[in-house]
């Protein structure tokens, strides 16, 4: 009997002392997170007003597109001034979450001043890229300061790219989740999960506080769902996986091809920019210049022009692959939102719900996180189609197979079956 007490006072002892240990990385990680989310969330929501402001000054002076290559050469020339010619971008971020390599911290502000001079004068990219680099590379330098060990340094930089994308589109669970998941698609590092959170709510709560609007639309419920809604769910969610497989393609051989054909960067850039002037000049519209949200948000009302998508991949493949800097994932909303608008249309579908649905699994196929798509969608949109944006999700992330936006991303798990990727 003494035995048996003396064996339940130990296990007792030894819970208690794991509590403790928990407790005490509760308290840890809080602290930085608060910290973090405050620094990055500050930075976002100045980013924010910044990429606002050139876009409306943009809308105001048509003229600024013509200035679009001497923007490209600035951009080039502060990247080989800071000794980062080769910067891989978000990428890069990606990497250093996977194997600690050190970000620099020049990687922010200039990603900041590339963003904002390439909306300013009518490039086609989007900001989430440079939420992701800009808490990414402050994140990784707070956790050095700090001199964290380097499985910590991953953490706090997770928590850092949640910041800035929360204080940016204002979903924070989304930014939380969409941090962990995209490193390595199929194994989330859980641990994480409270810094990321507590980050990216601190950068949310930062943003309404400095005037930030949330990002949400309105899309119909449908309130007698049956299985043709299910059916035409998945009709659009299978076009929007091939054509996200197009633009991925055309993404990498723009690039490629920029890289191949005009080894001078400064040459590079300037002929980038003078076929997206003349490319805009040709459609008499800059519907495809900037990030698009305008389209978009019509996309949900009205009809879309059937062209619309294939032009938007074109504006950005020239945009992104010359040089010019900023993010995919704005105009893959752009893609998905215009595509499912017409899809639905010929369907019999729900345009606006078509154009929503064809947003949220775009952007799912392209980056590979089913997760984070399907609680964007309520972020965005409410909980009332959350079953359709979940089968639209599950198709698209299937059916486009190992396509990625970014090719640091490592899918684990085959998308066939159960067993990890060969």
């Amino acid at each position: 009997m003494a035995g048996k007490r003396k064996e339940t006072g130990e296990i007792i002892m030894k819970r208690a002392m794991n509590l403790g240990v928990y407790l005490r990385t509760m308290v840890k990680w809080c602290a930085f997170a608060l910290i973090t989310g405050g620094i990055c969330g500050t930075i976002g929501v100045g980013f924010h007003y910044t990429v606002a402001f050139v876009t409306g000054f943009r809308g105001e002076n048509p003229w600024t597109l013509y200035c679009l290559p001497i923007a490209g050469l600035i951009i080039v020339a502060l990247y080989r001034g800071a000794h980062m010619a080769d910067d891989g971008g978000t990428n890069t971020i990606i990497n250093s979450v996977r194997s600690a390599d050190k970000i620099p911290l020049p990687m922010a502000p200039l990603i900041f001043v590339g963003t904002m001079l390439t909306h300013l004068c009518g490039g086609s990219s989007g900001r989430e890229g440079a939420a992701l680099q800009l808490g990414g590379s402050i994140a990784a330098f707070l956790a050095r300061s700090f001199k964290l060990k380097d499985e910590d340094i991953r953490v706090v930089t997770m928590s850092g790219m949640s910041a800035v994308f929360s204080a940016l589109f204002g979903t924070p669970l989304t930014a939380a989740i969409f941090s962990m998941e995209v490193v390595n698609v199929g194994i989330m590092q859980y641990a994480a999960f409270l810094p990321c959170i507590i980050s990216s709510l601190t950068a949310s709560v930062i943003a309404t506080l400095l005037g930030v609007e949330k990002e949400s639309m309105a899309a119909p419920v449908i309130d007698d769902l049956g299985l043709i809604h299910v059916g035409q769910v998945v009709i659009i969610a299978v076009g929007c996986a091939l054509v996200s497989v197009i633009f991925v393609e055309v993404m990498h051989f723009a690039g490629k091809t920029y890289k191949e054909y005009l080894k001078n960067q400064y040459l590079r850039i300037v002929v980038g920019a003078l076929l997206v002037i003349g490319l805009t000049l040709l459609l008499g519209t800059t519907d495809y210049n900037g990030a698009g949200m305008p389209v978009i948000e019509r996309a949900m009302h009205e009809p879309a022009r059937p062209e619309a998508f294939l032009l938007k991949i074109v504006m950005t493949a020239l945009t992104l692959g010359a040089g010019f800097k900023g993010g995919e994932i704005v105009p893959s909303f752009f893609i998905g939102a215009t595509f499912g608008n017409v899809v639905a249309s010929l369907i019999g579908f729900d345009m606006g719900l078509g154009a929503a649905i064809g947003m949220i699994c775009f952007f799912c196929a392209v980056v590979n996180c089913p997760v984070a798509s399907i609680i964007l969608s309520v972020e965005f949109f409410g909980g009332g189609n959350v079953g359709l944006f979940g089968v639209a999700c599950a198709v698209s992330y299937l059916v486009s197979g190992y396509s990625s936006l970014y090719s640091s991303q490592k899918i684990v798990y085959s998308k066939v079956g159960p067993h990890p990727r060969q």
